[in-house]
């Protein structure tokens, strides 16, 4: 490390007090919250609202989880009972009694909702996809932009400590090209089996993570192509606005034990790789419901808003049949 040779030479004396240390950032988990709970209101009930969004807004002490809405009453009173949350019964009810609202429902579902519920004036929590096509996304981003509300995408991986790591070493990087590849056999049995995953296959699905982390680790996505068929295998070739051009294998009907998710970047130097088996056990909720937080008590949205889930969609559509 250097120092500025104009600048005085550390002392004892010219040491900071701790109490003139910089707090942590707002955004930095390992703090203690100095706000109050953002309450937040859960619109689904199925696997993804009661295994990850319920008990996560549940567990602040960042956000609280203050009710539930879905379509069966009683399959919100499960998702809503454990964490000591109300039932909704209808929307409009649970907007009126939270700040912000998380969605846990098919694309086409929360692209419904999510503009009523900004021009509430309530932040969203916005799963990927935006929306079920790109006019409905648009129609999402536009009615959050109007409104001037807080809104956050579930782009899990982005959450994650050991991608961050990844994306920080990528951006000082000059890529050529990259390779990536997200399989799994979400597709052929269990709880991610579901109606709109089986009609859309992984294009819609999984697509989203995979080009958000090319964008973000190579540069930025201005053309997609794709070939194959998302309910079985689709192979995507992006053109990044350096230049660059990377390709990408997605799949969600394949016997995958554990699933394969992995990011290589080339160019003069070394490989740079991701691989999410070496991950370990790093959880992003905790990293989520921080940043949406303290995105809603500043006000200030951050990069990975309904704009950014915009921008994936629109690779998305130029991909998918007309």
């Amino acid at each position: 490390m250097t120092t500025d040779p104009s600048s005085p030479s550390p002392s004892l004396s010219s040491a900071p007090s701790p109490s003139s240390e910089p707090s942590p950032p707002l955004t930095d988990p390992s703090s203690p919250w100095p706000h109050s709970p953002v309450r937040v209101g859960l619109v689904g009930s199925g696997p993804w609202a009661r295994g990850v969004h319920a008990p996560v807004l549940a567990a602040g002490p960042e956000t609280r989880l203050t009710a539930v809405w879905a379509r069966r009453p009683e399959a919100a009173r499960e998702t809503a009972t454990p964490h000591g949350a109300a039932v909704a019964a209808t929307f409009d009810e649970l907007l009126d009694g939270c700040e912000a609202v998380a969605f846990a429902v098919p694309p086409a579902v929360q692209a419904g909702l999510a503009p009523r519920a900004a021009r509430a004036g309530r932040a969203l929590l916005l799963e990927k996809p935006l929306a079920a096509d790109l006019e409905s996304a648009r129609r999402v981003a536009d009615a959050v932009a109007e409104a001037g509300v807080v809104s956050q995408m579930v782009l899990s991986n982005r959450y994650l400590p050991g991608v961050r790591r990844f994306l920080a070493r990528a951006r000082s990087r000059e890529v050529s090209g990259a390779r990536a590849c997200c399989l799994s056999g979400a597709f052929l049995g269990g709880d991610f089996a579901t109606p709109w995953r089986l009609e859309h296959g992984a294009l819609l699905d999984i697509g989203p993570h995979v080009l958000d982390l090319l964008d973000a680790a190579v540069g930025t996505v201005v053309r997609v192509r794709g070939t194959g068929d998302p309910r079985r295998w689709v192979e995507l070739t992006c053109e990044h606005a350096n230049g660059a051009v990377s390709q990408a294998s997605l799949s969600g009907s394949v016997a995958v034990p554990g699933g394969l998710t992995r990011v290589e970047l080339y160019g003069p130097q070394e490989p740079l790789v991701l691989d999410g088996a070496a991950l370990g056990p790093e959880e992003p909720w905790p990293v989520l419901r921080r940043e949406f937080a303290a995105a809603v008590r500043t006000g200030t949205p951050g990069d990975l808003d309904a704009r950014r889930g915009l921008h994936l969609q629109t690779l998305i559509d130029q991909v998918r049949p007309a």
